[in-house]
Formats: C-alpha cells, structure tokens, sequence
C-alpha cells in the first residue's frame, strides 16, 4: 500500500509541475501576443488552453482518488489537500493567461496596449513568467526556503502594478475609456498570476512543514481568478 500511495503521489507531483510550466509558457506566449498584437499567437494560447484544462482534470481525479482509497493521515493527508489547492492555483494561472490571449484577440489588427505602458507589461510579462518557472521548480524540489523567496519576486509585480494605476490616473491620459479598462483588467491578471505563483510557494511550504509563514496570511477571497 505504501509502495502505491508514494507511487501516486510522485504522478500527482509530476503533473503539477508540467501545469505549471505550462501556465508559464502561455503567460510568455500571451505576454507576446499582446505587445505584438499577434493574432496567431493569441490564438495559439487560447488552443492549447485545453491541455492545461485536461492536466488540471487528471490532477484532481488522482488526489481525490488517493483521498478515497489510501485515507490517509496526518502528513500524508496534509500532502494531498495541498495537492488539490495547488491544482486549483496553477489552473487559474493558466486561465489569466488565457484572459491575456482573448484581449489581444478581440483588439486585433490593433494594439490593445497604448504605446506609453508596453514597456510595463513587458516587464510584467518577464516578471510572470520567471515566477512560473519557480513555482514549478519549487514543486519539483520541495524547497520551503527556496518556496519562501516567490513572496520577494512578486514585489516588483506589485511595484509595476501600482505605478501603472498612477498613469491611468494621470490627467494627461489621451487613450480613452476602452484603453483604460483594458489596460486596467491586464495589469490585474497578470498581479493575480503572480499571485496564485506565491500561493503556490506558499502551499509547498505548508506541505512541507506543517505550518504556515507568519508573513504569508491566507489571501482573502478575490472575484478576479
């Protein structure tokens, strides 16, 4: 029975981190699409979409199957939850890169960004997709320390995304309303993927631990996946 629960688990682990390099490479891919208002690109991240769809539905088929015919306990049990949060987390990755690819889309032949504030999603992107790669290196390795330092990547995300409010607000903004709700969901979903990437981190840590970072409260609940 052991044999086959370490064995479930080492497939669970495995398909988590393939989510999550694949969340990574469609944030890359709709990063690009988006600046270069790439139809063929954007289109490429809306079909391909479906795989981590697919992934995300294996996932949890195999940790509620170990739920179901392993019961486990104790560290074990706390293993498998995580498991199921964290499928959950790398799906909605994977769904705001998505939201990132239908804009570009909906906006072609033109750019849905203002050419004032390409150079802050560029960065953005860079950001996002650096921090995808962590979270999977961290699912891969399990490293609570190395988990522990998504939380210090995502500050300059969070630094990128309030400055481009201060241009939004700014009384010299000439691109319209349209422009600015655009641009306003986009720096949304992309501060959201760093996110659900910290959370990722944060849930290694609890996996591996028992215990929670003092510094890293249980975000509250957000109506933006």
């Amino acid at each position: 029975m052991r044999v086959a629960y370490n064995e479930q688990m080492t497939e669970l682990a495995d398909l988590l981190g393939e989510m999550a390099g694949l969340a990574g490479q469609a944030m890359e891919r709709a990063t690009q699409s988006l600046l270069q208002a790439d139809l063929r690109i954007a289109e490429q991240v809306i079909g391909d979409h479906e795989r981590i769809t697919d992934l995300s539905a294996q996932a949890e088929e195999r940790a509620f199957a170990l739920l179901a015919l392993q019961a486990p306990v104790a560290g074990d049990l706390r293993s498998v939850v995580s498991g199921i949060q964290i499928v959950a987390d790398i799906d909605r990755m994977g769904a705001l890169a998505l939201h990132v690819a239908k804009i570009a889309r909906r906006r072609h032949p033109a750019h849905a960004l203002p050419e004032e504030v390409n150079g802050y999603f560029a960065e953005m992107g860079r950001i996002a997709v650096a921090l995808g790669g962590s979270a999977r290196e961290v699912l891969e390795t399990r490293d609570p320390e190395r988990a522990a330092k998504l939380r210090e990547e995502d500050e300059a995300m969070d630094d990128l995304h309030r400055h481009l409010f201060s241009v939004l607000m700014d009384r010299e903004w000439k691109h319209g309303v349209a422009a600015a709700v655009d641009v306003t969901l986009l720096g949304r979903f992309y501060e959201r993927f760093a996110d659900h990437a910290v959370e990722v981190g944060r849930r290694v840590i609890f996996l591996v631990t028992g215990e929670l970072p003092s510094d890293m409260p249980t975000p509250p609940a957000q109506h933006v996946n």
